[in-house]
């Protein structure tokens, strides 16, 4: 066995890796809001595979708006494999979709955009497919949204609907391209046309999404997830005297085969024959992790296309190709949608006895919940916020927060992932200024230095043997100035 040596990077380094990618925004809205979001990332593949998203809409004023004022807010974390081709397409066109999707509730049916075909050429409709796929930035946007329809089954159908269809656009574009120069009489090599590697590269890559749509109006969360991603819900429930525990709510499942949920429904949707090798060890034919996921046609494409499509491409770069003996019926993004009450709903869930305020939002890949339970990831969130700094220890903030059975979520981790959370010992580390580099940097040591110097001095590839891909977006609101000084004159 050869060994190799690695060369411990010096704590400047360190730190420059852990805050290289960090990012955070405070928005100042007129309705009394300040929202305010916080994204860090740190690679192990390189490039890495994970990207992300965010969007506000505001409503527009010159609708007839049935609400009071209020803007659409779109956060996004997605967890490539196989390359960044579906994660990076997906960071310009997920939120766009859904956005389109939402804006069409209140329209009649006449009026709907679609990306279906209509009487124009095959070519002149793969071309603005592909441009809508690859160059649909949310600039391209009106600034402007409609409100969702009141009920909210119509909106989380619409988020439904608008990732099953980007998805399936993802996957059939290069069959559309195959067909296309088949019709033509091979007049260009596949690898030559100028939309081989924009449709081939998102369609053979594939990635998890997590999206979550705030509509400020009415005081909605919505959550969707395709993957193995996670949402959790930080609570903070105060009792009559005061004192007070942060409450975990999982907003998502782990949808991998390790998920009882998830297996079954594999299973279900397979021949008998094929029902004990469909999920292998967990995963999808003993290969894919995640259940669901954007663009892996490779096991989506029916058989013909498999045959077809590895010899017509193979010219085309970077990318790798496994096919399938036996394709799956349904490896696809009809994800798990959630809804939830935010802040000053009427009907938000009080316990008994307590004040119960949803505080924040932490959305990410499944690089972190690898390292860290939603019990860990809440009570760093919470503590951060409570103002804590320095190192503090484990069993201490393990008491400062709860997991009701009800809000727990159904997970889908592995069992050595599970192995590495939970210990009350040793300490965390209140260094950053980032909330989402706050996450990282405990979840690769916290305090531990030398650990956490270990994890991190280790290249890619060597380093996806030990840690993979993070992206944490951590979502939170605060009271606006306008609404602190209307607050005063309330009291006086």
């Amino acid at each position: 066995m050869t060994k190799k040596s690695i060369y411990q990077l010096p704590e400047d380094q360190i730190e420059a890796l852990l805050r290289a990618n960090a990012k955070s925004e405070s928005i100042e809205r007129p309705y009394g809001i300040t929202w305010k979001h916080a994204t860090a990332t740190l690679n192990s593949n390189n490039p890495i595979e994970d990207a992300n998203a965010q969007l506000i809409l505001r409503q527009n004023p010159k609708g007839k708006a049935k609400v009071s004022p209020g803007d659409l807010l779109f956060f996004a974390v997605m967890d490539g494999h196989a390359g960044p081709h579906t994660s990076r397409l997906l960071s310009k066109a997920l939120i766009p979709a859904v956005a389109l999707e939402l804006s069409t509730l209140d329209q009649p049916s006449t009026e709907r955009r679609s990306l279906e075909p209509s009487n124009y050429s095959a070519l002149t409709y793969l071309k603005s497919t592909l441009h809508y796929l690859g160059s649909l930035l949310p600039a391209s946007i009106s600034p402007f949204a409609h409100i969702p329809s009141e009920d909210p089954k119509y909106v989380q159908l619409a988020i439904q609907t608008a990732f099953a269809n980007l998805d399936s656009e993802i996957v059939n574009a290069p069959i559309r391209v195959l067909e296309m120069l088949q019709a033509n009489a091979g007049s260009l090599k596949p690898w030559e046309h100028p939309m081989a590697e924009a449709s081939m590269l998102p369609a053979l890559s594939g990635s998890c999404a997590l999206l979550a749509v705030l509509d400020t109006a009415r005081r909605d969360l919505h959550v969707a997830v395709t993957g193995d991603s996670r949402a959790v819900a930080g609570y903070w429930e105060e009792d009559v005297n005061g004192e007070g525990k942060w409450r975990v709510e999982v907003l998502t499942e782990d949808q991998t085969g390790r998920n009882v949920n998830e297996y079954q429904r594999m299973v279900a949707e397979h021949p008998p024959e094929e029902a004990s090798f469909v999920i292998q060890r967990g995963r999808v034919l003993g290969g894919l992790e995640p259940t669901r996921a954007f663009g892996d046609s490779n096991y989506k494409w029916p058989r013909e296309a498999d045959i077809l499509a590895p010899a017509s491409w193979i010219c085309v770069p970077q990318v790798s190709y496994q096919p399938q003996d036996t394709p799956l019926r349904d490896q696809s993004t009809c994800h798990y949608s959630t809804r939830a009450p935010f802040p000053d709903t009427p009907n938000q869930k009080q316990r008994s006895g307590s004040k119960s305020n949803l505080r924040f939002l932490v959305l990410a890949t499944d690089g972190l919940w690898d390292e860290l339970s939603s019990s860990e990831v809440v009570s760093l969130v919470g503590a951060y916020f409570n103002g804590r700094r320095g190192n503090v220890s484990k069993s201490d903030l393990a008491k400062s927060v709860f997991t009701p059975a009800e809000t727990a979520g159904i997970e889908g981790k592995s069992t050595e992932s599970k192995a590495k959370q939970g210990s009350t010992e040793g300490e965390w580390a209140f260094v950053d200024e980032n909330v989402g580099t706050h996450l990282i940097r405990n979840a690769f040591g916290g305090a531990d230095r030398e650990k956490l110097h270990q994890l991190l001095s280790i290249p890619a590839p060597y380093s996806r043997r030990y840690r993979d891909d993070i992206t944490v977006t951590v979502v939170w609101w605060e009271p606006n100035e306008q609404n602190r000084e209307a607050k005063v004159k309330a009291k006086l």
